[in-house]
This record gives structure tokens, C-alpha cells and sequence, in this order.
């Protein structure tokens, strides 16, 4: 807020308010009424994600599926490291996998060993799967055993968070259905943001991270009370 600026920097209000204006035409800030406030990072399709950074992701997806047991029902929310989660579960593994993402559905069918339950519903082409009313419905009837949330931001303040409203609201219903609730986090995800919140620390029983991950954002998650798990079998916990 301009006022709370204007007190912190002993400047008045006017002063931060052309400062602010000059910051918003330079695309640094985005002018609000009293104020402003950073910059969104606008979501990329699900078609442009799943090429990028697949190798890290293929390492996040191998610590998840070796916490999976043999007759659980899985749900695989949509997202391009969940996805890689399909080509890794071994031959015969005894689950059952939910999901409401296209591409996910279809990696599972054409491995043609695991019994899939497709979430139906309007496609939102970001997201890669339904989200809509119909779709939180129909997960509001299951009892799921894991599931593997998608996530596009983190922060011990605001939790974990998404860019669609919907999306969000599919997602809060998914974890409420779940006795196991796991989210892997690439590292820039803990410097993104996104407006729609799902939950915080007590909403996940996992996340997993890259061992990389600096280690200012893991004392500061770690602060928040989420439980990380790492690659190199290292866990930690608040």
C-alpha cells in the first residue's frame, strides 16, 4: 500500500505513487487502487510443459512412485511431473489410478496393466484436464488412497497454489478425499506465484523437492511445517 510505503521510506504518498507508476510502466509492479503488487507469472498450457525440465521432473517422479503400495487407489492429478509418474510404476503393480488429466489417461491406457477411472468434465487446455463442477463431483464420491496434487507456487506464507480458480477448487476437494496427500516440487516453484491458494503444510503429508533445493527455501518451508523428502532418501521435518 502507498500509505504503509510513504511511512516505511519517510517519503509522502505523492512521491510513491510516481514511483510506483514509473515502476508499472518499466512491467516491474502492477498498479492497483492505494498501491500495487508484483508481477504474476502467467501459467503455460499443459502442452508446453511437459517438454520442459523433463529430467528433473523424471527424478521427482521416481521418489513418488516408490512410496507407492500395491492395491491402493491412486489419484494422479494433472501435471507434467505426475505424468511422468506413469512410465515408471513397474509391470503389475496392483493399483488402480484415478485421474482428470487427458494426457495422464492416456499414457495409462496405452501401458494397458493398470485399471484407470477417467474424471470427465469441460478441458481446460492449462490445466490438461476437467476441473469443473462436474468434475469435483465426482471425486466428492471417492476414498482415495495417495494422490499426487499438482502445485504451480509455494511459500511458507501462502502454501501451495495454482493459477485457475477452478483448478483450485478441484484441488482442495481432492485433498479432503485423500489419506495421502503428496505434491513434488520443482525448485523455481518456490519463487513463483499464484493467486488461488489450496492449502498449507497441514493439507500435504509430503513434498518432494530436488536435492538442490536452496536451502533457504527448504529452512523456510521446513519453518512453515511441511514435510520434505528428497531424492537422496534424505527426509526433514519441521
Amino acid at each position: 500500500m502507498a500509505a504503509a510505503l510513504a511511512a516505511e521510506f519517510n517519503v509522502s504518498e505523492d512521491a510513491v505513487r510516481r514511483d510506483l507508476r514509473a515502476l508499472a510502466a518499466e512491467g516491474k509492479c502492477r498498479r492497483v487502487y492505494g498501491g500495487a503488487l508484483p508481477l504474476l507469472t502467467l501459467s503455460q498450457p499443459i502442452s508446453a510443459r511437459i517438454g520442459q525440465a523433463s529430467d528433473r521432473k523424471r527424478v521427482l517422479a521416481r521418489v513418488a512412485v516408490g512410496m507407492i503400495q500395491p492395491g491402493e487407489f491412486l489419484f494422479f492429478d494433472s501435471g507434467s511431473t505426475n505424468l511422468a509418474m506413469v512410465e515408471l510404476l513397474p509391470k503389475n503393480s496392483e493399483v488402480t489410478i484415478a485421474t482428470n488429466s487427458i494426457d495422464i489417461a492416456s499414457a495409462v491406457m496405452k501401458r494397458g496393466d493398470i485399471p484407470l477411472v477417467l474424471i470427465g468434465g469441460a478441458v481446460d487446455p492449462v490445466v490438461g484436464g476437467s476441473v469443473d463442477a462436474g468434475a469435483v463431483a465426482a471425486i466428492e464420491t471417492m476414498n482415495i488412497d495417495r494422490c499426487f496434487v499438482g502445485v504451480c507456487a509455494i511459500s511458507a506464507r501462502n502454501g501451495i497454489s495454482v493459477y485457475e480458480h477452478a483448478d483450485a477448487i478441484f484441488k482442495r476437494t481432492l485433498l479432503k478425499r485423500s489419506a495421502l496427500r503428496i505434491a513434488m516440487i520443482t525448485s523455481e516453484k518456490f519463487h513463483e506465484r499464484a493467486p488461488h491458494r489450496i492449502g498449507g503444510a497441514a493439507d500435504i503429508d509430503w513434498l518432494i523437492v530436488e536435492n538442490d533445493l536452496p536451502a533457504e527455501d527448504e529452512e523456510a518451508a521446513l519453518a512453515a511445517g511441511f514435510t520434505l523428502l528428497k531424492p537422496d532418501g534424505v527426509a526433514s521435518s519441521s
